[in-house]
């Protein structure tokens, strides 16, 4: 979910909530933005430098409720900022991209704003989610995953190209990992990433299998971790050797998998067993 934002003639502040943001080009960077032609903003949006896209953060859903239903100043009771190429940066979002107006496409009942990136910032604070009429969140689909199943969670932290690994307490490396208790599943994680002494925040669900041999429900969050030591464990790049010594074979394929969609940063979030299943792929601008 994200919240568009510019400024009128006069100066003022606009902004309107799109889930329908995609990229177009890297080079130069372009993202696209749909705007509704019956919108009250078309004509100061349409005529503007540029706009910024704010990409909210899992916590913000009365942002996103604010900036979609008609008011007369959606920013009264909004943190925000002036951007570096002059529009509105909301506090707190997940990324945010500040754009120069790079062209505008009449679409059928929509216009399509394209901006080219002149700026840019992210954050570990996991993306606001919207599916068939509701909010989705990393935590709202732990709960429904964990209902009548035995779950363990774990983190797949990573920074940098590199992912945190600790003992598995057999002579070899895996993911830091808990059972879920009557707490749930959201509680777990933040448990578990708190464990880690590093600041994280749960990212989406990146692998989903059953482990029949442990009868259990396994779940794995990608989490992007900020600055700072972990107490335990540490940060390795996933080479073939060290993928050797991670003695847990459904763990070593799913980080076979994630080494290998890092590097075409593209990524899928796998369902299935330790032995089999499929990867249905995160399509962006959804």
């Amino acid at each position: 979910v994200t919240v568009v934002t510019s400024h009128d003639d006069t100066g003022a502040p606009l902004g309107f909530t799109a889930n329908s943001f995609a990229s177009v080009s890297l080079d130069p960077p372009l993202v696209l933005v749909c705007l509704a032609n019956s919108a009250r903003s078309y004509d100061a949006l349409t005529q503007a430098s540029g706009f910024a896209v704010n990409i909210l953060a899992e916590d913000q859903k009365n942002i996103s409720n604010t900036f979609a239903r008609p008011s007369d100043d959606r920013f009264a009771n909004v943190d925000w900022q002036v951007g570096p190429q002059g529009s509105p940066i909301l506090a707190g979002v997940s990324a945010w991209f500040d754009c120069s107006m790079h062209k505008t496409v009449e679409a059928g009942d929509h216009v399509i704003l394209i901006g080219q990136v002149e700026a840019f910032d992210t954050s570990t604070a996991p993306g606001l989610g919207y599916a068939r009429g509701a909010y989705v969140t990393p935590a709202a689909e732990a709960e429904a995953l964990a209902h009548g199943a035995n779950l363990v969670v774990s983190a797949l932290i990573e920074r940098a190209g590199e992912v945190m690994l600790i003992d598995d307490g057999l002579g070899g490396l895996t993911l830091p990992q808990k059972p879920v208790g009557r707490a749930g599943a959201s509680v777990a994680l933040s448990e578990l990433i708190a464990s880690c002494g590093i600041e994280a925040d749960p990212g989406f669900i990146y692998s989903v299998f059953e482990d029949a041999a442990r009868e259990h429900q396994h779940i794995s969050f990608l989490c992007q971790a900020g600055e700072g030591t972990p107490k335990q464990g540490c940060f390795t790049p996933l080479t073939p050797s060290t993928m050797m010594e991670v003695t847990d074979p459904a763990l070593r394929i799913m980080l076979e998998r994630f080494a290998s969609e890092s590097r075409m940063g593209n990524y899928g979030v796998f369902y299935g067993t330790q032995i089999s299943g499929n990867v249905r792929k995160i399509v962006s601008g959804s």
